[in-house]
């Protein structure tokens, strides 16, 4: 069985760009204010989750594996 992930996006950091639903359309959405917002907060781990997450260009989408918590994205340093 594979990962399991949280996706958050923290709408404090959030600038609307848009490019979350580039990557990965099925799995944003932009409100009416334009902040992204996870369609399911918990997912399979996902190519096109993780390249949204990396192409923001504020990284204002968070990726931890359920359960643990470890980061998945942005990486620890």
């Amino acid at each position: 069985m594979g990962d399991r992930w949280h996706v958050e996006v923290d709408r404090g950091v959030c600038i609307g760009s848009g490019m979350c639903l580039h990557h990965a359309p099925a799995a944003f959405r932009l409100d009416t204010a334009r902040q992204s917002h996870p369609e399911e907060p918990e997912t399979d781990a996902n190519e096109k989750v993780l390249a949204a997450a990396e192409g923001c260009p504020v990284e204002a989408i968070v990726i931890t594996l359920t359960g643990g918590g470890e980061p998945v994205f942005p990486p620890e340093e």
